[in-house]
């Protein structure tokens, strides 16, 4: 008996795998390796999912003589929580062979592994098990197997469960709230959280989150405002309780359009973290404040918070975007020596960063040094080589994209059909165009008929282009009107401007620029006549000529001296 309580003793002090494979052997010798208690505990520590070893509990079960549920359940809920949750399914199956019956504890860590892996026929399985068995009454069974069909993409099974459920505890409405925000339902996560209150259960702050990211999902401010008001009716300051709570709402705020108030709950909060920071530069950049994104990340670096990779995708967003090739600079010569540079969408943003620059060929550096390049990447290239009048290029990369795999979506094609009209190429922009329906099955839009009336425009094949609009299964918009008329003006084909000009008239648009535009040409041809008419028709119709404005790169932040203590 003191050996046995020896053993137990020096168990619990274990620290590492090799003490316990000692004291493993000390038990063998001392007559103990049938001894339940002990050997439960040693299969608790092999079981761990950071310290222990599977492969030797799993061979210590198959060796003992006495094979316990509770032994079982150790087992499966550490390979549960590993990379490896297809054994806890096999273990599950092997146990039930044996004749053991699973219980309340064996069933959510099946459940949970069977959420890693998607598969929905094996948990169909195991809720079948579980309602046999009378499990379905217990509420955390109940809530592990909502969230199971919820991360199997059964949503609808995951409501009939949560509907019928005996009990039900804060835990499981969070967990189908959640659910449904992370199917993109968030209207069907506001009605329920409504539910919630009129049923009298009290949610937790992780609930108010989902819920919150529901509102913002909907942009539904009024529900937003209400769970404001109802957090504070609780006593909780969402603000100063809890850095998670207070991103959330400052989001919801954001996300309906509310970016004041977004900003002014950021600056009262007492304590920030990385997330909060870049949930406030996020919102910048998606709102297209790209000063204020810039000055975010000014003050972020000043307080000593470090940016990580979705800080960088802002920030690189916002370079990009006010051409701030500079700051662009820096960053990528911190991620360079940071190893930043790794992630495929760091560097993507980074290529599409000295793509929007008119840096091509920092661009294509940065892409030929990626590897798994993704549809995304090869797109991004593809279109910031079009853009910058890198036609041929781009339509060479395309015809490497083909060869290496990938099949190109809509996105790809705009900017592969953008590449040739810029490069001249005419033959090859109807190739691709017309393999768009016949290859890859893809059904033009108004942008591809744009590509591909600006290509002909362009060429000088204007009867081509006119055809082509007149043939298109969509009502054709003012802008492809537009791209006829600049290939007129190019051109010198005043009898054809001058009967789209008509059509344009008929469709009654409020677009100064076309008019202008025909003005353009009626005085370049010397048709003063028509020059006086259009103006006058623009008058009538209350327009005037937009004016022309320029922008230069903004140093908001002294970009030499940030960029130097970047780097």
């Amino acid at each position: 008996m003191i050996k046995k309580h020896a053993v137990l003793s020096l168990l619990q002090g274990c620290r590492s795998l090799r003490q316990l494979k000692q004291l493993h052997g000390f038990m063998v010798v001392a007559a103990l390796a049938n001894d339940v208690i002990p050997m439960s505990k040693l299969v608790d520590f092999l079981s761990h999912p950071e310290m222990g070893d599977f492969s030797y509990a799993q061979s210590i079960l198959q060796h003992i003589n006495f094979r316990t549920t509770y032994l079982y359940n150790s087992i499966i809920r550490g390979i549960s929580l590993s990379d490896e949750p297809e054994a806890a399914l096999t273990m599950y199956r092997d146990m039930q062979r044996l004749g053991l019956s699973p219980d309340n504890f064996t069933f959510p860590f099946v459940l949970k592994a069977i959420d890693k892996i998607r598969h929905p026929t094996f948990g169909c399985c195991v809720h079948a098990r579980v309602a046999k068995t009378g499990y379905e009454a217990d509420v955390y069974v109940c809530t592990t197997l909502i969230h199971m069909y919820i991360s199997c993409g059964e949503i609808g099974s995951a409501r009939t469960l949560f509907e019928h459920a005996a009990n039900r505890n804060v835990v499981t409405w969070t967990t189908m709230i959640a659910g449904y925000v992370e199917s993109g339902r968030g209207s069907e996560a506001i009605n329920l959280f409504r539910d919630m209150e009129v049923a009298g259960m009290q949610p937790n702050e992780i609930t108010v989150v989902h819920a919150l990211v529901a509102c913002g999902q909907c942009r539904d401010l009024e529900t937003g405002i209400w769970i404001h008001d109802r957090l504070l009716q609780w006593d909780i300051d969402p603000i100063g309780s809890n850095v998670v709570l207070a991103t959330a709402l400052l989001n919801m705020y954001a996300q309906c359009g509310s970016l004041k108030t977004a900003r002014v709950l950021f600056d009262r909060m007492p304590q920030k973290n990385e997330v909060s920071w870049n949930a406030m530069i996020g919102v910048y950049n998606q709102f297209g404040q790209f000063d204020e994104v810039l000055r975010l990340f000014e003050n972020m670096r000043t307080l000593e918070f470090k940016p990580d990779n979705v800080t960088w995708l802002s920030v690189l967003g916002a370079s990009a975007n006010k051409g701030a090739m500079i700051l662009g600079q820096g960053i990528h010569a911190y991620l360079e020596k940071t190893n930043g540079c790794r992630h495929i969408t760091v560097s993507t943003s980074l290529m599409d960063m000295y793509s929007k620059t008119g840096d091509a060929q920092s661009a294509l550096k940065i892409f030929h040094c990626m590897k798994g390049r993704d549809l995304l990447v090869w797109t991004s290239m593809i279109i910031g080589l079009a853009k910058h009048g890198h036609g041929r290029e781009a339509v060479n990369l395309f015809k490497d994209m083909q060869h290496d795999g990938a099949a190109p979506d809509h996105i790809t094609f705009i900017g592969v059909l953008t590449a040739c009209s810029h490069a001249g190429m005419v033959e090859e922009g109807q190739e691709y165009f017309n393999s768009m329906g016949n290859i890859y099955g893809i059904k033009p839009t108004m942008k591809h008929y744009g590509c591909m009336v600006d290509l002909f425009s362009r060429a000088g094949q204007l009867a081509e282009a006119e055809r082509l609009v007149k043939s298109m299964p969509i009502q054709p918009s003012i802008m492809i009107w537009g791209s006829i008329l600049t290939g007129c003006e190019i051109h010198g084909k005043v009898d054809i401007a001058e009967r789209i000009g008509r059509q344009i008239i008929e469709l009654n648009h409020q677009c100064s620029g076309v008019f202008v535009l025909l003005s353009n040409i009626y005085a370049g041809a010397g048709r003063w006549q028509g020059v006086e008419q259009t103006r006058k028709l623009m008058w009538q119709k209350g327009l005037k000529k937009v004016r022309g404005s320029s922008s230069t790169e903004c140093r908001i932040f002294h970009l030499h001296n940030f960029t130097a203590a970047l780097t």
